[in-house]
């Protein structure tokens, strides 16, 4: 008879899964075809642009399916590393606007316009490293996961989790968005960092430029889906299922849980920030109204609506919510946010597994049945209890 700590260390060994199977290849197929065939074809400059900046936040869902889904941590302060990551590029994008021969008519010429304003006369030292693209794409990634590493340690080293960690990071949201506004003079506060022009001359605010950046963004996108996926089938992944249901045999099985919650925890962070920073190339700024409570609320609706289990799914909720979003909002401004709301609830009572559920349990077996030429499987009979005597 096999003991607990064999069967889970069996468990996360055996890992006699292909990287993909036969469905999952259709579906990132149907993906990328959607994204980068039929949807340039099909819509004018404006709408494919919008359905660039739906991409951008796609890389937050498919974060917070590793983080949330698998790993079991539910994080409300997403937004504070799609907003970290998008800072981080729109500095490196400002800094490069704001050169000598662009800011002449300024009192202090060679910094960005805002700090002229606040009557900084010089660029702060943090800024600095953002002169140079290598270091940007660098930061863009470090910065946040830092930030992340930081927050997870602590609290994952504690045995902080739960609801109380999803309360700690809506918290973070929150002070980082006040941070943000109240440093007018070297964030640009309220309005964020705007008018960014050109990224090594090229001018990013074209038409042309807005169509190249979506191709862009839909590649890493599918780069981010298939490293989410080698995450999930690698033995990491049996590990971070098994400590979502049964963190306590996972801990007696000799590995480190706050490790394994923290690499997670920084692993969304990542996707995130790549969303930030292609956020701020796709549409030219960035605010701090993308990192608060309710933009990191709305990140978590993607996933839910999508399915929290499913990186595909994810995708598909982030497209579909913001699909309405606009749809709706153009129509009914006031009340698109009771109808996000009661999208949140309809997910978690009638369909807990989001689309990508519903698709699993009852659209992809009846497809199954059609392609091999099955009818449909009677309800079985069940047999009835004998009268008492």
């Amino acid at each position: 008879m096999t003991s607990p700590v064999q069967s889970l260390s069996k468990a996360v060994t055996v890992n006699d899964n292909p990287f993909m199977k036969p469905v999952e290849w259709l579906s990132l197929a149907l993906l990328a075809g959607v994204i980068l065939v039929v949807l340039p074809f099909a819509l004018d400059g404006f709408r494919l642009n919008l359905v660039g900046k739906y991409l951008t936040y796609a890389f937050v869902a498919l974060g917070l399916v590793i983080c949330w889904g698998y790993a079991g941590i539910l994080s409300l302060g997403q937004g504070v590393f799609f907003g970290l990551g998008g800072y981080c590029m729109a500095m490196y994008l400002k800094l490069e606007a704001s050169s000598i021969e662009n800011t002449k008519i300024q009192s202090t010429p060679g910094i960005p316009d805002f700090m002229d304003w606040n009557q900084i006369t010089s660029l702060p030292w943090f800024w600095q490293p953002f002169h140079s693209f290598p270091a940007t794409v660098l930061l863009v990634v470090a910065v946040p996961v830092a930030f992340a590493f930081l927050i997870s340690f602590a609290m994952f080293k504690r045995r902080v989790g739960g609801t109380y960690f999803a309360i700690i990071t809506q918290a973070i949201a929150a002070i980082l968005t006040i941070l943000i506004v109240g440093q007018q003079g070297y964030t640009g506060g309220i309005n964020g960092i705007t008018d960014l022009r050109t990224l090594h001359g090229w001018d990013i605010r074209t038409d042309s430029a807005k169509f190249i950046l979506y191709f862009v963004n839909g590649g890493l996108l599918i780069a981010c889906i298939l490293m989410a996926q080698y995450v999930k089938k690698s033995k990491l992944g049996r590990i971070l299922v098994a400590m979502r249901e049964k963190e306590d045999r996972v801990r007696f099985s000799g590995y480190s849980v706050a490790g394994f919650k923290v690499f997670a925890f920084c692993l969304a962070a990542v996707f995130a920030a790549i969303g930030g920073a292609m956020f701020t190339l796709q549409v030219g700024f960035m605010s701090p109204s993308f990192v608060g409570i309710v933009p990191s609320i709305e990140m978590v609706i993607y996933a839910a609506v999508g399915g929290r289990m499913s990186l595909f799914g994810a995708v598909w909720g982030t497209l579909l919510v913001n699909w309405a979003k606009t749809s709706f909002s153009e129509s009914f401004p006031d009340l698109w946010l009771f109808g996000l709301g009661g999208l949140f609830i309809a997910v978690v009572l009638a369909f807990p597994n989001g689309l990508a559920g519903l698709w699993r349990e009852h659209v992809e077996p009846r497809l199954f049945r059609k392609a091999k030429g099955l009818a449909p499987m009677p309800a079985p009979v069940l047999p009835q209890s004998a009268p008492a005597e």
